[in-house]
């Protein structure tokens, strides 16, 4: 397993060893251990599957309070997998990373508790797996403005299919301190 950090701090692209012969491919998508050596300490408690058609924009999303850690991975297709530092206080605050995840590539991208997590599908279409630190609170649902200026994330769209709460979405500046986790060094 390769792991490759980011410019966000604790955001990973994790590369497992992939087992290729003329029947297909085999791939440990997570190991405890291994992850552990890495630094991702979680247990998961919820695994997530999204499917989305060319040009369907999910994000940026995250949850405060009970933030979720998200190990994010593609099993069909390809997408543009964005994590922004959402966390009130921190040096990169504001900042992001992006990667491209596909079923060809195998990588996966850890996106520890206080990032906002977004996608872009850019294959006909995608199925994702997302495994969660945390389960999903309803109360604590929150998300940022995919197209916000002053986070100016380069998406291979300008004008992605989004859902009802995405269109509705704030700019970072604009959500209140309080509706976004801290920064704890």
């Amino acid at each position: 397993m390769k792991v490759t950090e980011t410019s966000l701090p604790g955001v990973l692209v994790i590369e497992p060893r992939v087992f290729d012969d003329a029947r297909g491919c085999f791939y440990e998508s997570y190991h405890a251990a291994r992850f552990e050596e890495a630094g991702i300490r979680s247990l998961f408690v919820q695994t997530n599957v999204s499917r989305s058609s060319r040009g369907v924009l999910r994000g940026l999303h995250y949850q405060w309070p009970h933030p979720q850690g998200k190990l994010v991975s593609v099993l069909e297709g390809e997408v543009y997998d964005v994590a922004v530092d959402v966390r009130r206080g921190s040096p990169t605050f504001g900042q992001w990373t992006a990667v491209v995840l596909s079923a060809q590539n195998h990588r996966h991208l850890w996106v520890p508790e206080g990032y906002a997590h977004g996608f872009c599908v850019v294959s006909d279409a995608a199925t994702l797996s997302y495994q969660c630190t945390e389960l999903y609170d309803p109360a604590a649902d929150a998300c940022a403005r995919w197209n916000d200026a002053a986070l100016a994330i380069d998406w291979p769209v300008t004008a992605p299919l989004l859902s009802a709460k995405d269109e509705r979405a704030p700019e970072l500046a604009e959500i209140e301190p309080d509706r976004l986790p801290p920064y704890t060094p």
